[in-house]
């Protein structure tokens, strides 16, 4: 009997505004996929009937924190595994409150596919562009729009074509493209597993037939690898004769590397061949993005955390001057010559806001010039370095253009940030033109 194909791995993010529905939605692809155990199932049916409802509160399949189940919101982004005959998920549900879109920004920062939830009754509110631009700035590949709540509306075709006009005309201002939607009710179930009799207007597969055979691109980028630490034996620093062994502790951040292959270190510029990857003590021919491994060089090399290996051919050039998109995550405002900290992959330097570019006006969906980022403003920035980075363009590479603002003081994470070519800028800056994030 010949082997089944293994499944491919998809990373499935959902979001939307409060109360538009998304985790009774996800609560529903868990329980009409199967994918919930018994007792969890029992749990949720024991909870509904001591809250005295008509009906089985999927929602509770997600909402896992207590604090969550007492207020009846998403608080934390709620991960979640599912599998198919053909594909595995890792899902995250993220919160629909304004105060907690930094938790969305995480949850889709490495969402292969995001679903989009938007009441049918309201169309698409500042949240649903928040959501959208979020989407748009972190270069999700695909975006799923679930019109819930279909039911609620009687199925009314024409309601459910308005609301998609709507809010493909913001995917068009943002530069996302068109999306994919389709009509749903997640407290029903019609078309989230199985395609629904209610809506015959509608011919399109279902959400999870959508999610099942979505194209998901797998880009390959070249090989990235953020030293964390050097490893050596314990015993090397009490008998030089066990000095054999040095290898760099860290994660695959992106492309894959073979024994064998030349690689560049960087700042430095030390050029060098892999000599040997280890992984818990057994050692590699190859390694891929997403495995933690340690690797050894042909040469001596002193590196430290910080330093990055990477493959010769398309090595990052250090910087210290950087134009970058930004979603302000901090409650206290973001005013030029602020003094931050920027984390990118395992290097921590000192910076300071040079200047202010512009934020993103969420209702005319343009930009409008400004002194101050407040929470969850989505701007552009120039940020002067202390030290170089090895930065990318995010819309290149999502890891090497990806990184975190810190406040220097106290440790918090300010902002969630994407490096742009100085060319993304320029003098586009323009009112009189739509902004494509």
């Amino acid at each position: 009997m010949s082997a089944s194909p293994p499944r491919s791995l998809v990373r499935l993010a959902t979001a939307g505004s409060v109360d538009d529905g998304k985790s009774t939605l996800v609560g529903r692809l868990l329980h009409d996929s199967k994918s919930v155990l018994t007792d969890q199932l029992d749990a949720v049916e024991r909870v509904s009937r001591e809250r005295g409802l008509g009906h089985v509160d999927l929602a509770l399949l997600t909402d896992g924190l207590r604090a969550e189940r007492e207020q009846g919101i998403t608080i934390d982004v709620a991960y979640r595994y599912f599998a198919t005959a053909t594909r595995t998920f890792i899902l995250a549900d993220c919160p629909g409150h304004v105060q907690y879109t930094r938790n969305t920004v995480t949850g889709s920062s490495t969402a292969d596919v995001l679903v989009l939830l938007v009441d049918a009754r309201k169309g698409g509110l500042e949240q649903t562009r928040r959501h959208l631009a979020v989407a748009a700035l972190l270069r999700v590949p695909q975006v799923i729009v679930a019109i819930n709540k279909i039911d609620l509306v009687d199925y009314d075709e024409q309601r459910y074509l308005a609301v998609a006009g709507e809010l493909a005309g913001i995917a068009a201002d943002l530069g996302l493209g068109s999306l994919v939607t389709l009509p749903v009710s997640a407290l029903v179930g019609d078309n989230i597993v199985e395609r629904s009799t209610r809506t015959p207007w509608y011919d399109g597969p279902s959400l999870l037939e959508l999610l099942e055979n979505l194209e998901v691109a797998s880009v390959e980028e070249g090989f990235r690898f953020g030293v964390q630490l050097t490893l050596r034996p314990q015993s090397a620093a009490l008998d030089p004769r066990h000095d054999e062994y040095r290898g760099y502790g860290g994660i695959v951040a992106s492309g894959r590397v073979r024994v064998g292959d030349k690689i560049v270190v960087l700042p430095e510029g030390v050029h060098s061949r892999i000599a040997g990857i280890d992984l818990a003590g057994a050692s590699l021919e190859e390694s891929v993005a997403g495995q933690s491994v340690s690797l050894r060089l042909t040469d001596e090399v002193d590196l430290a955390r910080g330093a990055l290996i990477s493959s010769v051919a398309d090595a990052p050039t250090p910087t210290q001057d950087v134009d970058a998109m930004v979603c302000w995550l901090a409650e206290r405002p973001l005013r030029t010559s602020a003094r931050v900290l920027l984390k990118h992959s395992t290097r921590t330097v000192q910076g300071v806001v040079r200047e202010l570019r512009g934020r993103l006006d969420l209702d005319a969906m343009a930009p409008v010039a400004t002194d101050t980022l407040e929470l969850n403003d989505i701007g552009r920035i120039r940020l002067r370095l202390a030290a170089p980075i090895l930065a990318e363009d995010y819309t290149t590479s999502r890891t090497g253009g990806a990184f975190l603002l810190i406040d220097p003081q106290t440790g918090q994470t300010l902002a969630a940030g994407m490096v742009r070519g100085h060319q993304a800028f320029g003098d586009s800056f323009d009112d009189s033109q739509s902004w494509s994030i």
